[in-house]
C-alpha cells in the first residue's frame, strides 16, 4: 500500500523524480501531443515547409477556424500539434519576443533564438510547483541570415534542429518516410510533395482541403500555399484519385469490350459444332 502511495506521489508531481529518473507528467504531455494531428515540418534549398493536418471534427465546423500554422514574424513560422490552447499561450509568447527583439536591437530574431527562448519557458513548468508541462510541442522555422532552419520544441523544453521532421500522430511511419526520401538538394516544391507523401504513409484518407500549408523563404517571407498549388503537390506526390478512378474506368471498359468479343467468338464457334 506503501508503494502505490510513493508511486501516485511521483505521477502526480510535476517536479519530482521518480525512483528511475522520470517525470510523468511529463511523459504524459508527450503522450498528449502524439493524440494530436500531425505537423511535418521540412528543410529545403529555398527555405522551409509546413505541412499541417488540420481536418474538421465535423462537418459543421469552420474548416478556417481550424489553425495549426502561424506566423511569428516575416521570417518565421511554426506548426503545432497537441492542446491547442496550450500551442496558442507558446505562440503568443513566441510574437512578442520575435516582435520585441526587432523593437530593442532594430533586426529580427534569429531561428534558434528564438526558439531556445520558447524552450526556455517550457522546461520552467517542469521545475516549478503548482504549474503543469505545456501538452504541445512546435515546429519552429524560418530563414536566418539566408540560411533555412527548422526546430522542434517538445514538451520537456528540449530543443533540436532538424532537416525534417513530424509532431505530432503517427510519428513513427511518417519519420520514417522522412528519413528515406530526404535530400539535400530539394526545392521548396519537392518539400512540400514529400511533407504530403510522409502524411499519406501513415494515412492516405485525406483531400488537399484536409491540409494546411505554408512556405518561409527569404524572397516571400512566411506564405501561405493556396489549396490549388496543395492540389498539384498532391497530385504529384501520387495521391489524386482522379487518375486511378480513370484507370480503373478504362480498365473496366477494356474488360467488357473484351467480353463481347469473347461472346461473339463464343456464339460463332457453337454455330459450326451444330
Amino acid at each position: 500500500m506503501m508503494g502505490n502511495n510513493d508511486q501516485q506521489a511521483y505521477d502526480r508531481g510535476t517536479s519530482l523524480f521518480s525512483p528511475d529518473g522520470r517525470i510523468y507528467q511529463v511523459e504524459y504531455a508527450r503522450e498528449a501531443v502524439s493524440r494530436g494531428a500531425p505537423s511535418v515540418g521540412v528543410r529545403t534549398t529555398d527555405g522551409v515547409v509546413f505541412v499541417a493536418m488540420s481536418r474538421p471534427s465535423s462537418s459543421l465546423m469552420e474548416a478556417e477556424s481550424i489553425e495549426k500554422l502561424h506566423k511569428l514574424d516575416d521570417h518565421l513560422g511554426t506548426a503545432s500539434a497537441g492542446h491547442v490552447a496550450d500551442a496558442r499561450q507558446l505562440i503568443d509568447l513566441a510574437r512578442r519576443q520575435s516582435q520585441g527583439n526587432r523593437l530593442r536591437y532594430g533586426e529580427p530574431v534569429g531561428v534558434e533564438t528564438l526558439t531556445k527562448f520558447v524552450t526556455d519557458h517550457i522546461q520552467e513548468n517542469t521545475q516549478r510547483g503548482g504549474t503543469r508541462p505545456y501538452g504541445a510541442a512546435l515546429l519552429i522555422g524560418g530563414i536566418d541570415d539566408g540560411e533555412p532552419r527548422l526546430f522542434a520544441a517538445d514538451p520537456s523544453g528540449t530543443p533540436n534542429e532538424w532537416k525534417a521532421t513530424v509532431i505530432g500522430g503517427g510519428r513513427q511511419d511518417i519519420q520514417g518516410h522522412l528519413e528515406e526520401e530526404w535530400t539535400d538538394d530539394l526545392s521548396l516544391e519537392d518539400g512540400i510533395e514529400l511533407a504530403v507523401a510522409a502524411l499519406a504513409a501513415h494515412d492516405d484518407e485525406f483531400e488537399p482541403s484536409d491540409l494546411a500549408v505554408a512556405t518561409v523563404t527569404e524572397a516571400d517571407g512566411f506564405r501561405t500555399v493556396p489549396v490549388d498549388e496543395v492540389e498539384a503537390a498532391f497530385e504529384a506526390a501520387g495521391l489524386g484519385g482522379d487518375e486511378a478512378d480513370d484507370d480503373e474506368t478504362e480498365a473496366d471498359d477494356d474488360e467488357t469490350e473484351a467480353d463481347d468479343e469473347g461472346g461473339a467468338d463464343g456464339g460463332d464457334a457453337g454455330e459450326s459444332d451444330e
